[in-house]
């Protein structure tokens, strides 16, 4: 497997494992919507790849919306206004079903504005974050009926400077042993002991 070291959202790796063709199709599909968000801007764009009655979930935030309409606008208004213009990702891993494609990946941006889908209502602190993801996108047919997001909550406020204090939160180094398998292990144990 390659890596994608900073590059555009959209740019996802195409060095994976050989698809078949109906399920690089579904592939296609996940990265001309991440194109459409990010690269394009285009929340219209971005609902064209989609079923007609879509949801979004980014699970820690709470934040998305349920049906076409609905989440156009979540899109046009708040997810592209506010993705920070520096916004890349390294993609890690990506397995496609006939149902289903899941993303791993480390996001990575500077809180230059406030991202309430990310971290509603934290104003822009400046900080740097590089924080791991796992994107599970449901498909109906092929176009895209789900998107649940998962990252780590307590990471993310732990780099922006919002949660301090002696917790068992690793911060920036939690995407280190993702992207090299011989960084340090068992930073959070040493700590503590």
């Amino acid at each position: 497997m390659s890596r994608v070291q900073s590059a555009p959202f959209g740019a996802i790796v195409r060095a994976m494992s050989p698809l078949t063709p109906a399920l690089q199709a579904l592939a296609d599909t996940w990265e001309r919507h991440t194109a459409a968000e990010f690269e394009l801007k285009d929340a219209d764009a971005a609902i064209a790849t989609m079923t007609d009655d879509p949801v979004l979930v980014h699970v820690p935030a709470g934040t998305g919306a349920t049906g076409r309409e609905p989440l156009r606008r979540f899109y046009a208004e708040i997810f592209i206004p506010q993705t920070p213009p520096d916004a890349t990702l390294t993609l890690l891993t990506r397995t496609v079903t006939p149902e289903r494609l899941v993303d791993e990946f480390v996001f990575e941006f500077t809180h230059s504005l406030q991202v309430d889908w990310l971290v509603p209502g934290i104003p822009a602190t400046g900080r740097r974050v590089a924080l791991p993801h796992v994107a599970v996108i449901g498909f109906e047919g092929d176009r895209i009926a789900s998107e649940h997001i998962y990252w780590d909550q307590a990471s993310m406020l732990r780099q922006l400077g919002v949660l301090d204090g002696p917790l068992p939160v690793l911060g920036a180094d939690e995407q280190a042993r993702l992207l090299d398998r011989d960084a340090p292990a068992n930073q959070l144990i040493s700590r503590r002991s």
